[in-house]
């Protein structure tokens, strides 16, 4: 259920998701499912919980084998990919508070920084800002690929080549601390 609500999340956008439309979508009538989920507000932490899960994997796999600007690539073109291909997934994400250490959505969000933490052992970034230097990739990538997602870039300049800028600029600064 959790996987067809976020086809439709994708679909139609998290803030139109209905349980009345993914019991459309799944042919069920909406009491039917209660059996699965505890409503509406049930069912979008869950799909947060997927679509971390879904990114942490995807950023995972990406740096494998890489190291500095090559890891640094190689995990913000996955999260952008991620991100563009699931707007609805993702945006479920956003805002979301964990309710404890075991909660699914601490976990997956926990791996999905772990991804990213393997991007800075490749520079020499100090234990005490390595928070710092997270915070400044997730939003470095969460920015540019929202923004993207909602057709926000609308000049000329080639889209593509303003993510490779941007990942230039952020491994001349991790290497500069």
């Amino acid at each position: 259920m959790v996987a067809a609500g976020a086809a439709v999340a994708d679909e139609v956008g998290i803030a139109n998701l209905t349980m009345g439309l993914l019991a459309e979508r799944v042919g069920v009538r909406t009491p039917s499912l209660y059996k699965h989920v505890g409503g509406l507000e049930d069912l979008g932490r869950r799909i947060a919980a997927l679509a971390l899960s879904e990114a942490a994997d995807a950023v995972g796999c990406a740096v494998q084998g890489y190291a500095g600007r090559d890891a640094l690539a190689a995990a913000a073109r996955a999260f952008r990919t991620f991100v563009l291909d699931h707007p609805g997934r993702y945006a479920a994400t956003i805002g979301v508070e964990p309710t404890g250490p075991d909660d699914p959505v601490a976990t997956a969000g926990g791996r999905l920084l772990d991804g990213f933490t393997a991007v800075l052992r490749g520079y020499a970034v100090e234990e005490p800002d390595v928070d710092h230097a997270l915070r400044m990739l997730r939003s470095l990538c969460h920015g540019f690929a929202t923004l993207q997602s909602a057709n926000g870039f609308q000049w000329s300049a080639d889209v593509d080549e303003s993510f490779e800028w941007l990942i230039a600029f952020a491994d001349r600064g991790l290497r500069a601390l």
